[in-house]
């Protein structure tokens, strides 16, 4: 068998390949989107400008200071998180106590602002990024030619998502957040420094946004849009996992990174729409989310 309905294999396995490096990127920005707001119970509509960010730095870093790929994949995210600090200690915090409006008015406005800015300073245009060359070339499968940088994406992002998890759900650390986030008083009394742990948390999570803008430099051109084209399907990915849902944000982000690339074979006119079709769906069937515990 060469086809299936009349889709040539390469070419279905290909659009496959797509969808699950698209799903990669989903769900290491929907894995700080749904700590955020489950730890911290802030809606952060900047994690987008985040993983804009986190591209220039690393375009930044390459272009004009000259350092090296695997060096740019380090200190972009951290810069991300020094500036995600920053932003946490000196507007978030004031809002962990108020309704969730007032976090997603605060950071859509920091979003405007950051992508107005590097508009403003870089232009429209995309900066190119090249591919490593320790990451070059690829291996041909018999079936399908599979290039060394989108596995080493897909590798990289199932790696961290993965280590995240275990850490929140099954380190001693993590049942210290998850009870931070009840109860903060009683966590203090304890010794912990809730605030520090609040802040360190978000700024892993905003570091994570920074790292997949990084990582998707070399794949895609760094501009200022990038972020902004991406968070609508980031937050439906949520929507659908359940909100503060860790499993689910990463399960949900892979299976429609795949849905996306199975529509896109057979049905390319609904690609597009794909993610918010099911995300319609699931709101009318289980409006608390697929993997939400408390549904």
């Amino acid at each position: 068998m060469t086809d299936i309905f009349g889709v040539p294999i390469a070419v279905l396995l290909g659009q496959l390949l797509l969808g699950l490096i698209n799903g990669s990127f989903y769900a290491l920005l929907s894995l700080g989107l749904a700590i955020i707001f489950g730890m911290l119970n802030v809606i952060n509509f900047a994690h987008g400008a985040f993983y804009m960010l986190g591209g220039f730095v690393a375009w930044f870093l390459l272009s004009k200071l000259g350092l090296g790929y695997w060096g740019t994949l380090i200190a972009a995210p951290v810069a991300v998180a020094i500036f995600g600090v920053m932003v946490e200690r000196l507007l978030l915090k004031r809002l962990y106590r108020m309704d969730h409006l007032y976090s997603l008015l605060l950071t859509f406005g920091i979003a405007l602002m950051l992508e107005g800015l590097f508009r403003h300073i870089f232009g429209a245009a995309g900066k190119p990024y090249p591919v490593p060359a320790s990451l070059t070339g690829g291996v041909n499968l018999g079936f399908m030619f599979l290039p060394m940088y989108r596995a080493w994406i897909i590798a990289v992002s199932l790696i961290i998502c993965f280590l995240t998890w275990l850490a929140i759900e099954r380190t001693k650390l993590g049942a210290y957040l998850r009870a931070a986030t009840e109860n903060p008083a009683l966590v203090q009394a304890f010794g912990i420094n809730v605030p520090l742990m609040l802040t360190l948390t978000y700024a892993f999570c905003v570091g994570l946004a920074g790292f997949a803008g990084a990582l998707a430099a070399p794949l895609y051109q760094v501009s200022p849009g990038m972020g902004s084209s991406i968070i609508i399907v980031v937050f439906a990915v949520v929507v659908i996992g359940g909100m503060g849902s860790i499993g689910g944000a990463i399960i949900t982000a892979l299976a429609l990174g795949i849905i996306e690339g199975l529509t896109k074979t057979f049905y390319p006119a609904a690609s597009s729409i794909a993610v918010f079709v099911v995300m319609v769906l699931v709101i009318l069937i289980r409006p608390s989310g697929l993997f939400n515990r408390e549904a």
